[in-house]
């Protein structure tokens, strides 16, 4: 990839080689290093710099900035009081939110804005013909502008600023090591989210790695692998981006694999890169956190964001919902998070009379719940909560398709609590109540995904595009027709057939992914323990097992694109 060409690379992820002879080179910088620990640390920033550009082009000076911005602020948060310690959090917000919004939803707000202004502005294109006259760049100034894992990195900077506000953390001492936690490879361009206070320590220990752990790290490698290659991406390229792409040309019975497939898809993906970052981080020292816990064990819609993206489940919980009031109330945070994201869902909407149509329904509202104090008090018990999944949703882009799916998340919590408290059989441990209610969460999260799926850039190409928004939102809606019109017109023997290889492939998935935790902890114990000769044998078989699955091509990472 050209230094200057700012879209995703496809030759340097954790599948290609070139990738693993970048990261041989590490280890034995690691090795080289191993007692001098600041030399280690700074070598590891500047390698981490180096995969960055690598995959990311320049924007690693957006990187670097980010890094010296929140790491001076936090020293300033360290020794001020009063107010000045709160302005100076408040600068670290509008830092971070500010890069984020512009690089992620600028194009969106200059789009919905030039027509209420008569303007044209595109502040990509900006920048874009500024860096090309003065840089001597050759940006794509006809895409947007996204540096792959601005939402991960800022999200983490932030909760640094946040901590150190809190006083639940010291500041750095080094901007080295500060820049090394920001940056740190493995997991900087999609999560998981790590935490200064989990993560800082380790930059001051030795490093350490016992024979059981190297065969866990081989271990995570090889099952992030298999996961990606075998699961995600054959669903991905035999069903699912064909259904997508054409709904309509699908039967209801084909659409409903092609959403079953994209839910094991979507995980096998993701949790397939976060595996390989935890066993990357592991085999160089570094203890990340888990990502996910099996997710389709999930017997209720609560439950289920407690095993799905952890790292940003946990954060979302932590820094906005907790603040906001969490179960207790609204507060003047909620209030001020609802003003924001309905100033941004009204200039979503495609014309003044819808915007203004939309006001007026919000001025009912809040009519109705200043004339109801009871029904005031229910809201704000809620509310908290539909705004943390609605900002949840808009965190993965400006599309109304993901404004739906954080909204549809949020009133299936909001029914669970309400459900919960009245349900007879909430306290009962029984085995059949545990089989429905992981029937219905599963179904329930695969029925809203067909708006975010409808949402997501599927290939290398379409990365850094902008959101077709009313496409996205017309396929959805197809989807939901072909599947809740034209189901039961499916010729069901003939599709099962045609996709015999495809459902084996799924039902084998599911078949792990159900595997009892014990079991599954039993099998890495005994990879982990074999004999050296074992683990390495295994590891290239999964390498040629692997290699056979991609001669279909490589699809990207899901998450890169958030």
């Amino acid at each position: 990839m050209s230094a200057f060409d700012l879209s995703p690379s496809q030759s340097f992820t954790f599948l290609s080689p070139e990738f693993w002879g970048f990261m041989a080179f590490v280890l034995v910088g690691i090795w080289a290093s191993e007692h001098k620990l600041r030399v280690r640390n700074a070598f590891l920033f500047f390698v981490s710099l180096l995969f960055y550009w690598k995959t990311n082009g320049w924007f690693v000076g957006l990187l670097v900035l980010s890094t010296t911005i929140d790491w001076g602020i936090g020293w300033q948060i360290h020794r001020s009081e009063g107010v000045r310690r709160k302005q100076w959090l408040a600068a670290s917000i509008i830092a971070n939110l500010g890069m984020l919004c512009f690089f992620k939803y600028a194009y969106f707000f200059a789009d919905a804005l030039n027509p209420l202004l008569g303007t044209h502005w595109n502040p990509h294109l900006a920048l874009g013909q500024w860096a090309n006259a003065h840089l001597g760049t050759t940006f794509r100034v006809d895409q947007i502008l996204l540096p792959v894992g601005i939402s991960f990195y800022t999200f983490q900077t932030l909760s640094y600023s946040i901590d150190v506000y809190r006083r639940q953390i010291a500041p750095c001492s080094s901007l080295l090591d500060f820049g090394f936690f920001v940056s740190f490879f493995p997991q900087l361009v999609a999560g998981p989210i790590v935490r200064a206070k989990d993560f800082v320590p380790q930059l001051h220990q030795p490093y350490s790695l016992t024979t059981s752990e190297f065969g866990m790290a081989l271990f995570w490698i090889i099952n992030g692998l298999i996961k990606k290659i075998w699961l995600a991406d054959y669903l991905a390229v035999n069903l699912v981006d064909r259904v997508f792409a054409n709904p309509g040309s699908f039967s209801g019975f084909e659409n409903i694999l092609g959403l079953y497939a994209y839910s094991l898809q979507v995980y096998a993906d993701f949790s397939g890169y976060t595996d390989m970052a935890i066993g990357i981080a592991l085999l160089m020292g570094f203890r990340l956190p888990l990502n996910f816990k099996s997710p389709y064990k999930a017997r209720s819609v609560g439950e289920f964001w407690q095993r799905w993206h952890i790292s940003l489940s946990s954060w979302l919980k932590d820094y906005l919902y907790i603040p906001m009031g969490g179960n207790r109330t609204a507060s003047s945070f909620t209030y001020v998070c609802l003003g924001f994201l309905l100033l941004f869902l009204l200039l979503l909407l495609p014309s003044t009379g819808a915007r203004l149509i939309a006001m007026g329904c919000i001025l009912l509202i809040v009519a109705t719940l200043l004339a109801f104090p009871s029904q005031r008090n229910r809201f704000s018990t809620n509310i908290n909560l539909m705004v943390t999944m609605l900002l949840g949703g808009l965190w993965h882009g400006a599309s109304w398709n993901f404004v739906l799916w954080g909204a549809l998340n949020g009133i299936g919590l909001v029914v669970y609590k309400g459900w919960r408290r009245i349900s007879p059989w909430e306290n009962r441990n029984h085995w059949w109540k545990h089989a429905i209610g992981i029937l219905l969460t599963f179904h329930f999260i695969s029925a809203t995904r067909i708006w975010f799926r409808s949402g997501s850039q599927v290939t290398w190409e379409t990365l850094s595009q902008p959101h077709q928004i009313w496409n996205e939102w017309f396929t959805a809606n197809t989807m939901l027709t072909q599947i809740t019109q034209r189901f039961w017109q499916s010729p069901f023997a003939e599709i099962i057939e045609a996709n015999r290889y495809v459902l084996l492939i799924m039902a084998a998935g599911m078949a792990i992914h159900l595997t009892p935790e014990r079991w599954k902890m039993n099998y890495r114990k005994v990879f982990s323990e074999s004999p050296l000769v074992v683990q390495f044998g295994t590891t290239l078989a999964a390498i040629g097992l692997a290699y056979l699955g991609m001669s279909s091509g490589l699809q990207p990472f899901i998450y890169f694109q958030f």
